[in-house]
């Protein structure tokens, strides 16, 4: 079992094609006429698959964001590069939140036309192409903890 993609509805799909052509992605297809409405299919150069799928029907007016989806992650190589490509493009981001450590990630954020935030990672060297099981410490073993006093 794995996850394949997630399902953003837009407002209006021209400007949101735009700005995640902008970030990247490409059009693997797309499907008309859903019970959904239409569907765009997007797809990062270095993913195997499709990630996200804008749906778009413009019978259900203006997204409204409520408490759903908190935020999408896209794994970059450079934030600075990366940052900087965006920049040219009309994209505007956040600073980058700097680690204190150079083994945690650096991140900066930006926002698409209907007001999905998505963050930017670049994971420091050595690190997996995601977050793992590695990434979080041991729980306490409670039998080898001393007895309190």
């Amino acid at each position: 079992m794995r996850t394949l993609h997630v399902g953003l509805r837009v407002s209006n799909l021209d400007p949101s094609l735009a700005f995640y052509r902008a970030v990247g992605y490409t059009v693997t297809g797309t499907v008309e006429g859903t019970p959904f409405g239409n569907l765009t299919m997007l797809q990062l150069p270095g993913d195997p698959f499709v990630t996200i799928e804008l749906v778009h029907n413009p019978a259900k007016g203006k997204v409204e964001l409520g408490t759903g989806i908190n935020h999408l992650v896209i794994q970059v190589e450079s934030l600075d590069a990366a940052l900087a490509d965006l920049a040219v493009k009309g994209i505007a981001a956040d600073s980058p939140a700097d680690p204190d450590h150079a083994d945690r990630p650096r991140t900066s954020w930006i926002t698409d036309p209907d007001g999905y935030r998505i963050e930017l990672v670049q994971w420091p060297t050595g690190h997996a192409d995601g977050i793992t099981k590695a990434d979080f410490p041991e729980p306490a073993d409670p039998a080898r903890m001393p007895a309190a006093h």
